[in-house]
């Protein structure tokens, strides 16, 4: 059995690459792009490009498809949703601890007699 963080692991892996975060925000805009299209006016190669899609398609972030002699690849909102839905857990586990920590820094010292 996979650990929740095991699971989550590659997505914040393969989002922690500049080009890869380029790829994933250009495939945010909805649509389908092939590895020409993504690499077009970039400072990157179409083999980089490929490279880094497959990492993406690994951790379940993008999907390509077969349209004529070209790939088109397209981003999964879903897993995006889930990684976005695990940092605001985060966020609100850290807003309980700074709130308990703050509470405890405002209390008013006890008198120690």
């Amino acid at each position: 059995m996979v650990s929740p963080m095991a699971e989550r692991a590659p997505v914040f892996a393969a989002l922690g690459d500049e080009t890869r975060l380029r790829i994933v925000a250009r495939l945010g805009e909805g649509k389908s792009f092939s590895i020409s299209a993504l690499s077009a006016g970039q400072p990157f190669t179409r083999q980089a490009v490929t490279k880094h899609l497959h990492v993406l398609e690994g951790a379940g972030l993008v999907e390509g498809r077969r349209k004529g002699r070209e790939r088109l690849w397209r981003l999964k909102t879903e897993r995006v949703d889930e990684a976005r839905a695990w940092l605001d857990e985060i966020s609100r586990q850290w807003d309980v601890r700074l709130e308990r920590l703050r509470a405890l820094v405002d209390a008013p010292e006890q008198d120690e007699r």
